[in-house]
């Protein structure tokens, strides 16, 4: 068996493989195109044309928790299985969505120029406390922000697509319009699919509260930048914090960056070593049960694109 693992060689995952099992480790996918016929799993993304000269690939495994960049027709068409390494930024992610929404309740930008400008400059600001926060995707980011958005003693609802499925730490599971009717603040941890692709769009920021913020840490495209760009300009909206983007990395002439009720940070939110950590912990895993067999965690929904 080979398996070919796109990134630096870590011997956590040739241990992981065990005796009889060929890990190689290459910078690139091209580097293996003599092993494209034999290989039957890759640790890292696969260009559509490697799929095509790949008849004995089984598994691939994507080292983004997001899979809209795997999910090529090519690869929605092949019956090659697909993981992911959702869950590894969960937590930071949570964290990050916590940041901004303080940053934009306290209006700590007006604090750093102040800072800058060497004023003392006090102010009444806001709190969290009593507000209601409505999280868009309940999956391992989103669940994370509900128990520390409850810390924060917030009232929280939740949008998911599976609304069987339990959601702990959210006040109540709800329609979109519920939400963006009664938020304070409006946090997409979703995926982006076919079917959260341009979800908020003009009529959705129209309903919600000209007091709300909108924050997106999971991926842009989620939002219409353009609709989003004129509620924030028409006070339609409070304002935005935003960490994912429809276009990365953001254009130095995007008019997001001036805007001053928008915080901007580079899609930065889950670069932690704990994220590096626990994606580690899922590919090393994966592997291990790939060659003993077993049921992989992660398993990619194709139609459904998570």
């Amino acid at each position: 068996m080979i398996i070919v693992v796109v990134g630096k060689e870590r011997q956590d995952l040739v241990d992981a493989a065990g005796d009889g099992v060929e890990v190689r480790f290459v910078r690139q996918l091209d580097e293996a195109d003599d092993v494209f016929g034999e290989m039957e799993a890759v640790i890292g993304r696969v260009p559509p044309s490697v799929l095509l000269k790949a008849p004995r690939l089984r598994w691939v495994h994507s080292p983004s928790a997001g899979v809209d960049a795997d999910l090529s027709p090519e690869m929605l068409a092949s019956p090659v299985v697909l993981t992911s390494s959702a869950g590894n930024g969960g937590i930071p992610l949570a964290e990050h969505s916590m940041l901004l929404m303080l940053m934009l309740n306290r209006e700590v930008p007006r604090w750093m120029r102040a800072q800058a400008d060497h004023r003392w400059e006090r102010f009444t600001h806001g709190e969290l406390a009593g507000l209601t926060v409505g999280i868009y995707g309940l999956g391992n980011s989103g669940l994370d922000l509900a128990r520390k958005a409850q810390a924060f003693h917030m009232r929280v609802l939740g949008v998911r697509r599976r609304v069987e499925e339990p959601s702990p730490y959210v006040d109540l599971v709800c329609d979109f319009d519920q939400m963006l009717a009664e938020s304070d603040f409006v946090v997409v941890t979703a995926p982006r699919t076919p079917s959260t692709a341009g979800r908020f769009d003009r009529d959705a920021f129209a309903r919600m509260k000209s007091t709300a913020y909108f924050v997106c840490i999971s991926r842009g495209g989620i939002a219409d930048d353009d609709a989003l760009l004129d509620a924030l300009r028409d006070g339609q909206i409070a304002g935005a914090g935003l960490d994912a983007h429809g276009v990365e990395p953001l254009p130095p002439d995007s008019p997001f960056w001036s805007l001053p009720n928008v915080i901007v940070t580079p899609h930065n939110g889950a670069t932690s070593d704990g994220t590096a950590r626990r994606g580690a912990e899922i590919v090393r895993e994966n592997l291990r049960r790939f060659v003993n067999g077993e049921v992989l965690h992660n398993l990619v929904d194709k139609t459904a694109g998570y």
